[in-house]
């Protein structure tokens, strides 16, 4: 596998909202053309900071993750359902730890325990270190907060 994790640029916003569109069912506030049309403002805004992380594999967008260096958090990471598996999401949220300040707490808000929804990405943060947080919601639906506490600078 020859998968290459890279800023994303204003020039792949349509290929980028197409992996949107094929995992907008598992993001709540993704549902209608009002919400995409909305999230694709959020991922230029997130380009023009270089906040937005893409991976290719045989050239094409398998995979993103936005971040905020300002919130130092994972704000959202997903994966194209024909490609999950094969480590690509690892490969974006390693490429963000290295993005964020690792000396100070960083947060996702992800499912929680439980959901239908919850099993891969849950594991997938657990793998790096995070622990559950607190409970919240967005966009209506119940989330969970995970948390990566900051390493020891000594």
């Amino acid at each position: 596998m020859n998968a290459q994790v890279s800023f994303g640029a204003k020039e792949q916003i349509d290929e980028w909202m197409e992996l949107v569109r094929a995992v907008r069912g598992n993001f709540p506030g993704l549902e209608t053309a009002e919400g995409l049309e909305e999230h694709k403002r959020t991922v230029l805004r997130f380009m023009e900071k270089r906040q937005a992380l893409c991976v290719l594999l045989e050239e094409r967008i398998a995979g993103v993750l936005l971040f905020s260096r300002r919130q130092n958090r994972v704000c959202c990471l997903a994966v194209h359902p024909e490609k999950r598996r094969l480590g690509l999401g690892a490969l974006l949220l390693s490429r963000a730890l290295e993005e964020l300040d690792r000396g100070r707490e960083i947060t996702v808000s992800t499912f929680r325990e439980g959901d239908p929804l919850a099993a891969a990405p849950r594991a997938l943060y657990r793998k790096f270190g995070f622990t559950s947080g607190a409970l919240t919601e967005e966009f209506g639906y119940p989330n969970q907060e995970m948390i990566l506490r900051p390493r020891d600078r000594s």
